[in-house]
């Protein structure tokens, strides 16, 4: 688990916030914000004063990480670069979040690194992290500015042999989950959206195109939500062009690995991160070692899946 409650023994009286400080080379604004959360506690009972003077034995709750042997990509003084697989959160969700990349950041590089932009769960590629909050600042504002280019690919349902481009607005749903499952929705109030794709192979017998993908703006399922609008949604997506039945069973943890395939044609959403382009200092072009090609193998058979149907 990577929050943990462990038990510590304060040695003399002194301010709560100053023996977080010392105790985990936090800051003094990093010190009070974990015991606003509650997390420090006396007698099993949290407190909230951060300048109340504790002594003797306390407990704490802070996020431990708990590493499972990912290697970076690549590394320096500034960032990392990881290869982060399918199904692994970025950052832990809740306390009980079990593991994420975030785990594998701070256990190389410290309490002081972390991910610098978001990837969907089940999208697998690059994951950009910083190691110290210069780096942090200085890569979060880039992503925000567009500065730093991302490319992805695809495995996505039917065939495509042009190139393509979508510009259509992306608006968050907030009118509830009733009657879909979509996260996002192509609305003409929504934000302005672009991204460009070009076809790279099509697969007859899966009836399956391969596709690199290249978003100028950063909205929430911005390429999975672009596609499904083409009538071409990405393999293994379990929101965009699934039945609602589908959806809904995916998101209730009740689906089997069965129907997984059949509703949604593949076990996972078949999206990769492939390249990252940006400067710090210098001018870093970092390309995916990963062969995505190749993880059309895990696509279901054309005339056994219900996806897009």
């Amino acid at each position: 688990m990577p929050f943990v409650k462990e038990k510590f023994t304060v040695p003399q009286r002194m301010p709560a916030f100053l023996y977080i400080m010392q105790l985990f080379n936090y800051t003094q604004a990093e010190a009070q914000r974990l015991i606003c959360k509650g997390r420090l506690l006396i007698d099993n009972v949290s407190m909230y004063k951060t300048g109340e003077k504790i002594e003797g034995e306390v407990e704490i709750v802070y996020f431990k990480p708990s590493s499972k042997g990912i290697k970076p990509l690549f590394s320096n003084h500034d960032f990392l670069v990881y290869e982060k697989p399918s199904g692994v959160l970025v950052h832990p969700n809740t306390m009980a979040t079990p593991y994420s990349m975030l785990d594998e950041i701070r256990s190389h590089s410290g309490e002081k690194s972390n991910a610098t932009h978001r990837i969907d769960m089940e999208t697998s590629g690059l994951l950009l992290a910083s190691r110290h909050k210069k780096a942090e600042h200085y890569l979060k504002t880039s992503f925000e500015k567009r500065t730093i280019k991302k490319s992805y690919l695809a495995w996505v349902d039917g065939k495509l042999t042009k190139p393509f481009t979508s510009k259509e607005p992306i608006k968050v749903n907030n009118n509830g989950y009733e009657t879909t499952k979509h996260k996002v929705l192509i609305d003409k109030e929504g934000k302005a959206s672009h991204t460009d794709f070009v076809p790279l192979q099509y697969d007859e017998k899966l009836d399956a195109s391969l596709i690199a993908c290249y978003p100028h703006t950063g909205r929430l399922h911005q390429i999975r939500i672009h596609l499904f609008h083409v009538k071409h949604p990405i393999l293994g997506d379990p929101i965009y062009g699934a039945s609602y039945e589908a959806s809904d069973a995916y998101l209730d943890m009740i689906q089997t690995k069965e129907e997984r395939l059949i509703q949604h044609g593949a076990p996972r959403l078949m999206l990769h991160a492939q390249s990252l382009t940006f400067t710090y200092g210098a001018a870093y072009h970092i390309e995916s070692k990963i062969d995505f090609v190749s993880q059309k193998s895990l696509i279901y058979p054309k005339e056994e899946r219900m996806f897009n149907k």
